[in-house]
Parts: structure tokens; sequence; C-alpha cells
């Protein structure tokens, strides 16, 4: 048999969950190497995994091959947790894929954990998926109706099912036949017997970047920070629609699709998902975030004493709206950033109970003084009310609350966990009401088009979220746990 598996599933108490806040979630960050000799493989693959623990926390993979067989470990928890020395021993091989998810589509059970590794008649195969397909349902039910037996609630699952039966003689022949029947954001890494591949949607929805690795090889993630930390160079953007083949020191790429005439990328990577020390179309996330907060400042600026992040995506804005607004800034919440968790858990009981723990308000800074408290987005409103009494309970007499994006209207269907229409907070009240709940002296949304003067465009992003103009049609949108069907 070519493949193996490492599957644990690990029962989870209440000590272990991981309490989100009320800001969007993203769903994974994917990861893929190639190398010539196979050296510290496996622990390439856990630093990288590491350096993208903050696009999902729910559950870590890695597969390799060796030219041959392929192995697979995947479980429940975060990157530290689900890989020690004794379990990355074995995961020995030329090439590898990594993935560490929060779910969008399917369910936090472990059997969604990716990769998804199956045996095919041309030998094994892994996939690794970030994104969403809109069409995954027709998708599914098409492969159901075909005889094919599903494990997992994933359309990741669909993805790779799909590829093991296309037609072709070649995995690339198979991948081209596939890719115009995926609709929707995709950046996927694939695994074969003895190269990986890089794929990236037509409307480009989610970053992909490809670089070289010091010794020798190439590799692929979700965020340029995550090549960075493995020492890689000559690093760029799979565009999008292209296939990008790594094998050993050798690496191919093919356009394999033409890209959308209106490209997609989410606009959210600025605002909160990245890193910030990555790079996202030829921008530093931390600089836009930075202009986020400038623009902010003159569109809603604020008679007070302070200007205070919520740590710690914010940071950035309020240094920013400080520096426009010729108010000091300081620190005025701290965040533990040492609790305990092996994922998150993302209920509405969670959000609501995760304020108290995570942050400590400063009295020494605040109290006396007129507050302005630069958050990144309101989603659910679980979050702001409490933040906002946390402040006041420190002494502050003022605390207005600026975002630096426009009002979250819209469910997002490319991947991105918010919910649906009626979850969002932005959606059902107004701002006087919006205020009123949250308890601030006042309330400014930074807008749409000082959003894009921050991200330095002003088209070929994904605004749907604010607008309601989604780039690629979505039908009905569906819960996360559409899927489950007669497997609990």
């Amino acid at each position: 048999m070519p493949i193996s598996t490492g599957r644990v599933v690990r029962p989870v108490s209440d000590h272990q969950v991981a309490l989100a806040g009320d800001s969007p979630r993203e769903e994974c960050g994917v990861l893929a190497m190639s190398t010539p000799t196979g050296d510290g493989l496996a622990q390439l693959c856990f630093f990288g995994l590491f350096s993208l623990q903050h696009r999902g926390q729910e559950a870590a993979g890695i597969a390799v091959s060796d030219g041959q067989r392929a192995r697979l470990h995947k479980e429940s928890g975060m990157v530290s947790q689900v890989f020690t020395p004794e379990v990355l021993a074995p995961l020995t091989g030329y090439h590898a894929i990594g993935h560490t998810r929060y779910s969008t589509t399917g369910g936090n059970s472990s059997r969604n954990a990716q990769p998804f590794l199956v045996e095919t008649m041309s030998g094994p195969l892994a996939v690794a998926h970030n994104g969403n397909l809109v069409n995954a349902m027709a998708l599914r039910d098409e492969l159901l109706a075909r005889g094919f037996a599903l494990t997992a609630s994933s359309d990741t699952e669909v993805i790779t099912l799909m590829l093991a039966a296309a037609g072709g003689k070649t995995w690339e022949e198979r991948l081209e036949r596939s890719l115009p029947a995926w609709k929707g954001a995709y950046s996927l890494v694939i695994l074969v017997a003895d190269r990986v591949f890089a794929v990236r949607d037509p409307w480009g929805f989610r970053p992909l970047s490809v670089g070289r690795l010091p010794g020798g090889g190439h590799a692929v993630a979700s965020e340029t920070c995550a090549l960075e930390t493995l020492g890689c160079t000559e690093i760029s953007e799979v565009e999008p629609g292209e296939i990008v083949t790594l094998q050993g020191e050798h690496l191919h790429r093919r356009q394999a699709m033409q890209p959308a005439p209106k490209q997609a990328r989410c606009a959210f990577e600025f605002v909160y998902f990245s890193r910030p020390d990555s790079t996202w179309d030829g921008q530093g996330v931390h600089a836009v975030r930075q202009r986020l907060g400038e623009e902010l400042a003159l569109e809603h600026p604020a008679e007070a004493d302070i200007v205070i992040p919520v740590p710690d995506s914010s940071i950035p804005a309020a240094v920013g709206f400080a520096r426009v607004s010729g108010l000091p800034y300081n620190d005025g919440l701290i965040k533990n950033r040492y609790i305990g968790r092996t994922f998150i858990e993302p209920t509405q009981s969670m959000r609501e109970r995760g304020v108290a723990i995570k942050f400590n308000a400063l009295a020494s800074n605040l109290s006396g003084r007129r507050v302005v408290m630069i958050d990144d987005s309101l989603v659910r409103g679980t979050t702001a009310g409490p933040l906002v009494r946390l402040v006041r309970d420190a002494g502050a007499t003022e605390v207005h609350l600026r975002l630096t994006c426009p009002p979250i209207v819209n469910a997002c269907h490319y991947g991105v966990d918010m919910g649906h229409n009626e979850d969002l907070i932005a959606a059902r009240l107004d701002l006087e009401q919006l205020r009123l709940h949250i308890g601030c002296d006042s309330i400014g949304f930074l807008s749409e088009p000082g959003m894009m003067r921050a991200i330095g465009r002003m088209d070929g992003y994904c605004t749907a979220c604010f607008s309601g103009s989604y780039p690629v049609p979505v039908g009905i949108g569906m819960a996360k746990t559409a899927f489950e069907g007669a497997i609990a």
C-alpha cells in the first residue's frame, strides 16, 4: 500500500476550548514544498505551518511522499501540539504539503481535517485547500450520484475525488480538466508521488506565493511570512489561474486558465487576516493597515485624549490614526497571548465568553481620559460592547469606537466564516442603534473608497461583504455544516 496515515482524534475538554473574538475567521493556511534531498522536510513543514497558525487553529496536518509511498498525520489542535518530534520522525520524504484549518465548509469534526489523502490508480494523491467552492453542493451531489462514497463534509474532499477520477494520462492533464468545474475561491496544494502542485483560482481570491528554499528546492505558502521564515528567496505570487509544479530543484509554471477579467482579491487580507509582516498583491500588510488608520482619522476624527488599539491586528491602524489626528498613541488593552487551547470552537457562546479572559485594561493609561479605540471590524457585535465596558470600567470618561473597514452587511461565500446575513449586526441595526447597542459615545466606519485608497487600488478586490456585489454568483447561501448527512 502506498499510503499510511497517523490520524489521531483527541477528546476535547472545556479548558482546551479557545475563545474566539468577534472578527471574521479565516479558514486555512496551506503549505507545500519539494526538495532534492529531503533533509529536514518535516521540520521545515512544521515551521512553515507554525507561521500560518493565525489562519486556522482547529486542526493541522502534513502529508509527505518519498517518491513512491505517502504518509499523513493530521489531527485536531494547534500546530505545536499536533506535531511533536516523535510524530514528525516518520514523516520522511522529498515532497510535502501541509494545512492549518478553520472550518468554513464542513464542521470542525476531525474527519474534515486536511490534507485529504487517497490512493488512486496513478498512485497517492493528497490535497489541501484554502477557500470555498460556491458550487460544492452540486459537485458533491454529482459524485454521490456516480456512486462515490464520501467520508467527510468538506469541499476539499470533493476536489480530491474529482481530481482522482479525472481523465488524462498525467496529473497535469487531470488537474487542467478539473479546474473549469470549480467555481469560487481556491488556493490548492496537491501532493502526488513524485511532485507537488500549487493552483490558484482565476479570480485570485486567496493569497498564494512561491519561493526558493535556501537548501535547494521550492516552497509554496498562503503567506509570504511563512516563506521568509523558511529562508526563501525569489518570492513571487502564484498567479490567478496558474499551476506551479515543484519537483526537487525544478519549478515549472503554466497558465492553465485565463485570469478572470475582473480580479477579486480578498480585501480582508489587509484588514485582518494576513500577518502584518506578509506581502499581498505587492503591498506590505503593515503599511496598508497604517494607511487604513490614517484614512479613518481623516473621515472620522474625534475629540479625545488618547488612541488605543484592540490588539493585535489593529495596532498599525491605531498608529496611523494617532499620527494623522495628532493624538497620543498608547496601550489601553493588554491581550493574553498564552491562553491554552487546542482549537477554536467557533460558536456564539464561546465568542461571548471570550473577552473577559483575553484582555485586561490598563487603568493607568485610561483613567480620566477620552479614548479613541481602534478595531479592525464589527461582525456579530459580541465583543465590541464588552471591550467598551472594560475600557469604561478602567476609568475612561468617553469611548469612541473606530473601525478600519466599512460595515459588514453581507456574508462571505468565498472562504471566510462570518455566518449568514442575519448574524451580522450591521445588517440589522443602523448606526445609532449600533452605538447604543455597543455603549460607545460615537462610532465610525471607514468608507469603502477610504479602504481602497489605503490598499492603493480602486478595483481588483472582492468587497462583497460590504457592498453585496459578489464577483462569482453564489446562489442560495448554505451553512458550513450543510454537507453533514448520514454520518455523524
